[in-house]
């Protein structure tokens, strides 16, 4: 098993201090993004297939906004719901920059067909996904952080989709 790049180590690192299992096992090839895919409460990552380190964030952040049984059960397969994907894609873009790195780590051009700018911009603005995440108790909009004086998406108030009172 070869050894991960610098930027896939801080992201398994940081996924692990926030709460999501990491891990490392060949994969078959096959897998929806190559060398990752998810598994009961974490990812399962194959170094030798993973060809984009952002592409971690983007499954992190399906698990990251399931409620907690629903993470502590998923398969491979996250289904195909659009709410779902607008909800990792807004959480994978605030981890980016969480952890300093550009957006276009997570948004590549490999990937989204063809919108990654697309879809930059919009998450870079504010504006998608921020009501799905706020919804689940991970963020603020802007007006709603003012008025508790913190900062809004990106910045994120936890990390794992908490389970609802």
């Amino acid at each position: 098993m070869s050894m991960l790049d610098p930027t896939a180590t801080l992201i398994l690192d940081w996924l692990q201090q926030i709460g999501l299992a990491v891990r490392l096992a060949p994969l078959a090839a096959g897998t929806f993004l190559p060398g990752v895919t998810l598994e009961p409460g974490g990812l399962i990552v194959d170094p030798e297939r993973l060809l984009y380190p952002g592409d971690l964030l983007h499954e992190a952040g399906h698990l990251a906004t399931m409620l907690p049984a629903q993470r502590a059960s998923t398969g491979s397969n996250v289904g195909s719901d659009m709410a779902d994907e607008i909800a990792a894609q807004a959480w994978s873009y605030a981890a980016a920059v969480h952890l300093g790195l550009p957006p276009e780590m997570v948004f590549h051009p490999a990937g989204y067909k063809g919108a990654a700018q697309t879809l930059i911009q919009i998450y870079r603005d504010g504006n998608a996904g921020v009501p799905l995440l706020q919804w689940m108790g991970l963020t603020l909009d802007s007006t709603r952080a003012a008025e508790i004086s913190i900062p809004p998406y990106p910045h994120m108030i936890r990390w794992l989709r908490p389970q609802p009172d």
